[in-house]
């Protein structure tokens, strides 16, 4: 990832106890990131950093649309972003990032949030990216559908990713395929 200077934070020449940044996120923020999940998106960030004794709290708040791909279709897919984080600061020798707390060395006195920003907007993300209901692309939804196999003798309508499968063999299966056929479904 490339170093981008305007979300650097001089935490060292803090003067007051409490400082206010504010930034427009936009398409050539998510291209200097290099990271793949979020393709281009418009965010406003909300930064507070607070000083306190021997460390700092720097309280995100991150609110926007962002684009990315949908899992079931691949296109592109607006995905609305709100969220708070906090990201604990303290100084010492060298930079670590820990879990807990974020290690700026005292001799540089200054944390960039880019990546930040973006770790943050990413985890708020949905586990699953999808269109709505009935807004995925169609020839990408038929192409999917053609190596899908319906099976009548399932409850509801069922399909596994067989491709090429003998319609006419009566081989008995096994009812734990049945239970994976049915999380497949609801996919």
């Amino acid at each position: 990832m490339e170093r981008i200077e305007q979300y650097d934070i001089d935490l060292k020449n803090l003067r007051d106890s409490s400082a206010t940044y504010n930034y427009n996120v936009g398409d050539e923020f998510f291209k200097l990131i290099e990271a793949t999940g979020i393709e281009k998106g418009n965010l406003e960030v909300s930064l507070t950093v607070k000083k306190g004794i021997g460390a700092f709290k720097l309280n995100f708040h991150i609110q926007g649309v962002v684009i990315c791909i949908c899992d079931r279709c691949l296109d592109e897919v607006e995905v609305d972003v709100d969220t708070d984080n906090v990201l604990n600061v303290k100084f010492g020798e060298e930079f670590s990032d820990d879990e807990d707390i974020v290690v700026v060395p005292e001799v540089e006195g200054k944390i960039n949030v880019a990546w930040y920003i973006y770790e943050f907007a990413y985890l708020s993300l949905p586990y699953r990216i999808v269109h709505e209901e009935g807004e995925c692309n169609e020839q990408m939804q038929e192409k999917l559908n053609d190596f899908m196999r319906y099976d009548s003798n399932d409850e509801g309508s069922s399909c596994s990713a067989e491709e090429g499968s003998d319609e006419s063999e009566t081989e008995e299966i096994d009812p734990r395929w049945n239970a994976l056929k049915k999380i497949l479904n609801n996919n």
